[in-house]
């Protein structure tokens, strides 16, 4: 009977094992679903060689999606935004920040708009952006949506839908640039980095749309990992995490979401999104 018993067990650990073997990680749709694939495999593959573990990118088609996928453990880790981050640790008791990009502690959201306007770049807020169509990025974006939409409230004192001709919701950066770049809406907001990478790439025909203003600064991207990471792959595990991406040095990796690095984070630092998030009604209290 001790026997059975002791082989029961064995097999209940031996399970338990093979279910913690493959680690997950998703991130936020927040671009191109093709090019993010390709940076993430990329991820996946140097993680599972520094971890010593199988590691699999789950792709997800909303930023909702990748909140939801870190709340059900579907996945352990994320990439997040500032907003979406706060968003899925409040959902998962013991989960934190543990890196950012070295530029995203001072993010900032470029305002955009097509050469019909008429508009040009300035130090100061845009004023004379009332009254045409607009569209921010997913409505889950922290860089396309939540800031632009906090800067708005804050000079007007109305809500975007009473500021504008038109309000719409893109879904990521990239068609925020396409839709502005066409003449399909006047204005945009978008994630400056992506702007700034499809600059360079000879993506953006920057006679047909502009950068008009620049954000103040502010938080945003992060790797979050969940409280019960430990316990599913062993103690220490995510330091392991933490560390192996701190000492990623392959600057085509880098490059490709663009950052010069990643630093250490933690909650605090996103205490701003949370206060404007609550401030603007994306957030209750």
């Amino acid at each position: 009977m001790k026997s059975i018993y002791t082989a029961l067990l064995l097999t209940i650990a031996l399970s338990t094992t093979t279910l913690a073997q493959t680690f997950r990680f998703t991130a936020i749709p927040d671009q191109n679903t093709a090019r993010l694939k390709e940076r993430f495999d990329k991820i996946a593959s140097y993680l599972s060689k520094e971890l010593d573990v199988d590691v699999e990118y789950i792709p997800v088609k909303s930023y909702a999606a990748s909140i939801a996928a870190f709340k059900n453990n579907d996945v352990q880790l994320a990439w997040f935004g500032g907003l979406s981050g706060v968003q899925a640790r409040r959902a998962v008791p013991g989960a934190r920040a543990i890196a950012q990009g070295e530029e995203d502690m001072a993010f900032v959201t470029y305002f955009i708009a097509h050469s019909s306007t008429g508009l040009k770049p300035a130090a100061d807020f845009p004023d004379a952006i009332k009254a045409r169509t607009f569209t921010f990025g997913s409505k889950g974006s922290t860089s396309g949506r939540l800031m632009p939409e906090f800067f708005v409230r804050q000079h007007f004192k109305k809500s975007p839908a009473d500021v504008f001709k038109r309000v719409g919701f893109s879904g990521d950066h990239s068609k925020t640039i396409a839709l502005v770049q066409s003449g399909s809406y006047q204005v945009g907001a978008v994630n400056f980095a992506v702007w700034e990478k499809e600059v360079a790439a000879g993506g953006i025909d920057t006679t047909k749309v502009a950068v008009i203003w620049k954000t103040p600064a502010y938080p945003d991207y992060n790797w979050s990992i969940r409280g019960d990471t430990n316990a599913a792959y062993g103690q220490g595990f995510v330091e392991k995490v933490q560390n192996a991406l701190l000492s990623m040095k392959d600057r085509n990796l880098l490059d490709s979401f663009p950052r010069t690095r990643f630093i250490a984070a933690d909650n605090r630092m996103y205490e701003p999104i949370l206060k404007t998030a609550v401030d603007v009604g994306i957030i209750e209290k």
